[in-house]
Order: C-alpha cells, then sequence, then structure tokens
C-alpha cells in the first residue's frame, strides 16, 4: 500500500495587511517540502490546481517539474487537474515531458475540480460541464495509449493521424487516475475505463462510501479487467503532531479555510466539535499523532482494500515549520505501520 501527500498551496489571510501570504514563499516552501518527503519514503506527491487568490497554485505542472529536480524517488501527480477546462494535447505534453525528468515518476490525477473558476477564465461555458469532461477524457487516453490519433467530437476541432510530442516513458503510456467526490455515474465511468480510482473523502464517515467503492469493484471486474491490476485511493484531509495542543490549535487553521470556502457556498460556520468528531475513528479527518493516523489509515484498507492513501496536508496554510514535521513523522512514523499491513 502506497502513502501519498496532497496540497492545494493555502494561502493564510493576514487580517492586519488585508492580504493573503506571498505565493512564491508558499511555492518555494512546498518544494523544501517535497525534498522532505522523498527523503523519508512518502510514495507520491500529488499537486492540485486552482485559480483563485487564496491558493498559490494554478500550474501544478510547474511545481512538479521544479520538484522532479530536486527529488529522486517519488511519484508526482496532478491532484486534480481539472480536465473539463484545459486542452487535452497540452496536458499529455506536459506531463509526458514532467514524465522524462523524471524518469518515469509522473501521473495525472483528472476530475472536474470541486472549483469553477477555471471555467470563465479559460473561455468555458458551464452549461458544457458534463460533456466537456467526458469528451476531453476520451481525447485524453486516446493521446496516451496510441502513437497517431485520429479522433473528433462536438466541442474541440478533430484530430486526423497526428502524433503528440514527446511521448512518456512506458511505451508513450502516463498513469492516468480517476479522481471523484462520490457520484456514482463517475465511478461507473472509471471502472468501464478501466481507469484506477481516488476517491475524495473529505467530510461525514467514510463508511458511507464503501458501497461506492464496492460498486466500482464490481463494474471493474464486470468490464473484464484484472482485478490484481485495480487500484483504489482515498484523499482525504490529513495532519500529523505528536504535540497535543500543536493538534488543537491546527484547529485554527483548517477553520479559517472551511470558513473561507464555505462563505461562497453557503455553509454555516466551522466548529470545534465538527473537528473533534472528524478526528474520531469513524469521522474523516486523518488529523492527530502518528499513532492515531496510522490507526486510522489502516482502518481505511480494512474496510475498502485501498492499494493507497494520500493525506491532504496544507489546509489553512499550517507554518513551514510544523508541515515539515507533520510530513517527517508521516514518513518516519505512520508509513512503517502501513507497510507492514
Amino acid at each position: 500500500m502506497e502513502l501519498g501527500i496532497g496540497m492545494f498551496g493555502d494561502l493564510a489571510f493576514d487580517q492586519a495587511t488585508g492580504k493573503y501570504r506571498d505565493a512564491g514563499v508558499k511555492i518555494r516552501e512546498i518544494l523544501d517540502q517535497v525534498k522532505l518527503m522523498d527523503e523519508v519514503g512518502i510514495d507520491v506527491f500529488a499537486m492540485g490546481e486552482h485559480h483563485r487568490p487564496d491558493y498559490a497554485v494554478s500550474s501544478p505542472e510547474m511545481v512538479l517539474a521544479a520538484a522532479a529536480s530536486i527529488t529522486k524517488n517519488i511519484k508526482l501527480a496532478s491532484g486534480v487537474t481539472v480536465l473539463s477546462s484545459s486542452e487535452p494535447v497540452k496536458v499529455y505534453e506536459d506531463f509526458s515531458t514532467l514524465d522524462l525528468i523524471s524518469d518515469g515518476r509522473a501521473e495525472i490525477f483528472v476530475g472536474r475540480g470541486s472549483f469553477i473558476e477555471s471555467f470563465p477564465l479559460y473561455g468555458y461555458s458551464l452549461n458544457d460541464y458534463e460533456e466537456l469532461f467526458d469528451e476531453k477524457l476520451e481525447l485524453l487516453l486516446k493521446i496516451n495509449s496510441e502513437e497517431n490519433v485520429t479522433w473528433s467530437g462536438k466541442l474541440r476541432a478533430p484530430m486526423q493521424n497526428q502524433t503528440v510530442y514527446p511521448r512518456a516513458k512506458n511505451d508513450g503510456k502516463l498513469s492516468i487516475w480517476r479522481a471523484v467526490g462520490g457520484t456514482p455515474q463517475s465511478v461507473l465511468s472509471a471502472a468501464k475505463l478501466g481507469m484506477p480510482l481516488v476517491v475524495a473523502i473529505i467530510g461525514g464517515m467514510p463508511v458511507q462510501f464503501k458501497n461506492l467503492v464496492e460498486f466500482y469493484k464490481q463494474e471493474y471486474q464486470k468490464a473484464g479487467y484484472d482485478m490484481d491490476k485495480m487500484q483504489i485511493a482515498i484523499h482525504s484531509h490529513t495532519f500529523v503532531s505528536d504535540d497535543q495542543a500543536v493538534v488543537d490549535g491546527y484547529f485554527n487553521n483548517y477553520k479559517s479555510q472551511m470558513d473561507r470556502i464555505g462563505a461562497t457556498r453557503g455553509w454555516a460556520p466551522y466548529t470545534k466539535m465538527q473537528y473533534d468528531g472528524g478526528r474520531g475513528r469513524e469521522g474523516a479527518l486523518f488529523i492527530g499523532n502518528a499513532a492515531e493516523v496510522a490507526d486510522k489509515i489502516a482502518y481505511m484498507k480494512e474496510i475498502f482494500g485501498i492499494t493507497r492513501f494520500i493525506g491532504h496536508m496544507d489546509i489553512g496554510d499550517p507554518a513551514h515549520d510544523i508541515m515539515m514535521k507533520s510530513i517527517e513523522l508521516f514518513g518516519e512514523k505512520v508509513k512503517p505501520v502501513i507497510q507492514n499491513l
């Protein structure tokens, strides 16, 4: 079972200055953190894509390419590439280039994303929300699997016997995962295409997703794919500290980001009761000391049979030194437990 860390590049808001923290400083901190992940044996790093003032990274490919030059073993993934508002040819080109730079460590997580700011930014209509993703996924998978591409759709110009360069290391094939938030139709699509699945579980109780994961397994097998090659990941909010005061203090970071997002979505203010409840064994927050987090990840493997867990670790922009310690504990104390499952 692989252990990974995901980030969005959250930027803290300074009430005194009325500004978000400097994005350049944050990105350089992320690179230091990825270097440490590689050193402590974390298997995967996933970098998200956002186009908002409260996140530092709009181009995961650029950050991942920089990370490739300072790491040796860690897999480098987008988490996620908002494919609906991206150009599939460029996505493949960027990640195949990353694959060559990193000597075969690039992966793509594709999804619709939970934010929609990229649609008007890149000139796409939300009326085409579903069709854009389906059509672009079809093209990206075709580019990934075929040397010469002939393809046509409704929302993009056709391709006629064209090849996209450069080709990735593994006979031109990148590892492309389908990231979902819990929609059965998305899970069904991933299973029928034989795609590895990433399920974002960021609220409620993870066990509520068990039927969804079982549905994926059934449809994957029904579609004729090799069950031994099936890959399932969970991506959940995570933070590790063996200092209870730090864990309690992290509530302020977490609440600040949840309330900022919630203000635009009609959510009630986030409470300490929610935080503590989420941290319990049945909750969706993997926040606590190393033993607690390891035990909870082991529980996820027991429930779902996952092959990968990705801890989303920078919500609310914790201080760099606290992030570094969380990563260190994740690699040195949590991972050994998971490896022995």
